[in-house]
């Protein structure tokens, strides 16, 4: 029998684009079995209308202290969750929300604390390319982060991942990172407290509008670094 599920979606300045993916999650969680299910919305310290947009469509809105980060918002939205399973979402629905049921059957089948969507997978299950420069910067990072930090992941940077939420307020509560270094940081974490965590193909299209500046991605190559000297120092303990 399938329990609870938060959906965690961190937001900044989404006014625009937050109606249409808050009508596609309701549309799923409708069609549904989970016995409980809540939307919250992670506002960021947005200076448009996104907080009245969620507001409006009757979710659950946190707010950060000012606009502190990605990273800050899942983890916000991570350690504040009700439901059993967390799953934190990107805002434009790259993955599409039924994609959710492919990362819980895998971690009903393999009893895991944990599945991320990965485009490293399968790639014909990506519909809409990033731009060949970026492509190719996500595998170079992505090779370097696997040296650099021995996880054994494909893809940590797709905004998709489902987590047990008694196991997420262990991981993301030791997370140091608030930008968009945080991914590569909470699988470690993850992997240091010993829990189980799947990587699953999921569908991916890239939206136009992305917050990731070429400056942010291309700094992004340090958090390896940052979080292999931060479990070298005992900062995840």
């Amino acid at each position: 029998m399938r329990r609870s599920i938060s959906i965690i979606i961190p937001a900044f300045n989404e006014e625009k684009r937050l109606p249409s993916t808050l009508k596609n999650v309701k549309s799923y969680l409708d069609r549904s079995h989970w016995d409980f299910a809540e939307i919250v919305v992670v506002d960021d310290g947005s200076r448009d209308g996104t907080v009245a947009v969620a507001e409006a469509a009757g979710v659950r809105v946190l707010r950060n202290p000012g606009n502190r980060g990605k990273g800050y918002s899942v983890k916000h939205g991570m350690l504040q969750a009700k439901g059993d399973w967390a799953l934190f979402s990107d805002a434009d629905l790259s993955s599409p929300i039924e994609d959710l049921e492919s990362l819980w059957k895998a971690v009903e089948r393999e009893n895991a604390a944990g599945a991320i969507g990965s485009r490293a997978l399968d790639r014909s299950l990506v519909g809409v390319h990033q731009p060949a420069f970026r492509e190719i910067m996500g595998r170079v990072f992505n090779l370097g982060m696997r040296i650099v930090t021995g996880l054994q992941f494909r893809d940590t940077q797709c905004g998709f991942k489902l987590f047990d939420s008694s196991a997420a307020r262990e991981i993301f509560g030791r997370q140091q990172a608030d930008g968009f270094g945080f991914d590569v940081e909470v699988l470690f974490i993850a992997k240091r407290l010993g829990y189980n965590v799947l990587e699953v193909p999921v569908r991916w299209n890239d939206v136009a509008g992305t917050k990731v500046s070429l400056w942010r991605g291309m700094s992004a190559f340090l958090d390896p670094v940052k979080v292999r000297w931060n479990g070298f120092t005992g900062k995840y303990r």
